[in-house]
């Protein structure tokens, strides 16, 4: 419920932020666009950075001061955004809100600390499915919302967070106990040398990298789903919308629902290659098909590679002692976050490299790269299931 609430507050401001841009700046759309890319790249940037240090603190201190700190924190970055009157007022607030934009993350690590060894993976399914839903019910209430003015969404957002803190204050027990915490170190809260640390554990390096090349791929769909359909389709904006809500709702009884039964049926390895496999194969088809209405058919089901992820955390949670999980899910964030940074430049790199005016025309050359990138990911895997104990 904390992560579905936090996702609302996210996704809430999402459809007004174009206008919100404009009216501070007085700039054109175009310009606007050019903010908002700024915007979203130094959010990742923070997130890449703090990810870490903000696991690490939750090692030290346990996951709910942390937690209930940065939903404070969230809460004044909301309403700092609501009254922003210039374009670096909302940049400093898209500062705070990556810094702090670590409760997923700390979620996850709470889920780690109570869960069950054979557990883990379902349970940070529920995790992501409650982002997910989330963050379909979010740009709804912000479209709604953006009808009373561009500020109406931040306030909100506002609330929601209060409501967030208020329901974590009430409900939420600490899960890591005194004995098991251990001593904060800055070489191992920086991301590098998280990341250092946490390879360090055998075998997982390589589940680092499949993490890493999966989300890698994972990220075409926001990065140039919206391009592609117009394209490819001739979609307009309301088309484009319900494929993404179509998406977003799969995802998450995907990650809900189906990823439970899938592990306890063919275990957490098998779930894995089985949907690295089937990733490969719906971005290859994603990128030939040429009808309209078979992609949108398609669009939920290949929603079904989102049993990847809670599965390889279920692994490498298994990998690390309860003194680490915060530090684990903070690498697993600044992983994320890298891809978010990097993905789309690439994505939409190759959809401008072979449209327009390009000697070959080929719209679905991002999730031919995408499928690429599933694929390394997959040998990376099996590397990994090959190599000794």
């Amino acid at each position: 419920m904390t992560v579905m609430i936090d996702a609302m507050g996210i996704g809430l401001i999402i459809p007004v932020m174009p206008d919100l841009i404009r009216e501070v700046r007085g700039a054109d759309l175009g310009t606007a666009a050019l903010w908002g890319g700024v915007m979203s790249t130094v959010f990742a940037v923070m997130q890449f950075l703090f990810g870490p240090v903000l696991g690490s603190l939750s090692d030290r201190y346990g996951r709910r001061v942390v937690l209930m700190t940065s939903l404070v924190f969230m809460v004044l970055d909301y309403l700092l955004m609501a009254i922003a009157g210039t374009i670096w007022l909302l940049l400093l607030g898209r500062v705070i809100g990556g810094i702090t934009a670590a409760t997923q993350a700390t979620a996850s690590a709470c889920m780690a600390d109570i869960s069950a060894p054979e557990d883990k993976a379902k349970n940070f399914g529920l995790i992501g499915a409650g982002f997910g839903a989330g963050f379909v019910l979010g740009p709804l209430m912000g479209g709604f919302l953006g009808e009373f003015g561009t500020r109406a969404p931040f306030y909100a957002a506002a609330a929601l967070a209060a409501l967030n803190l208020a329901l974590g204050y009430m409900v939420l027990r600490e899960t890591l106990p005194a004995e098991k915490r251990r001593p904060f170190n800055w070489r191992r809260a920086n991301p590098f040398g998280a990341a250092k640390s946490v390879s360090a554990l055998p075998g997982a390096g390589r589940l680092l990298v499949v993490f890493f090349f999966f989300q890698l791929a994972f990220v075409v769909y926001p990065a140039v789903w919206s391009y592609y359909a117009l394209e490819r389709y001739g979609w307009e904006p309301g088309t484009i919308g319900l494929s993404l809500a179509l998406f977003g709702i799969s995802f998450g009884l995907v990650q809900g629902l189906l990823i439970g039964p899938v592990i306890k049926r063919f275990g957490e390895k098998k779930t894995v290659t089985g949907g690295l496999i089937f990733d490969v194969a719906a971005f290859a088809v994603i990128g030939f098909i040429s009808s309209g209405t078979w992609a949108l058919i398609l669009v939920p089901i290949t929603s079904l590679a989102a049993v990847v992820v809670p599965a390889l955390q279920g692994i490498l949670s298994k990998q690390v002692g309860p003194e680490a999980q915060g530090e684990l899910q903070g690498v697993l964030t600044s992983a994320g976050a890298m891809a978010a940074i990097l993905s789309p430049m690439m994505m939409t790199t190759a959809f401008f490299a072979f449209t327009g005016d390009s000697a070959v025309y080929l719209p679905g050359a991002p999730f031919f790269l995408a499928a690429a990138l599933a694929a390394a990911a997959l040998w990376v895997f099996w590397s990994w299931q090959s190599a000794p104990e």
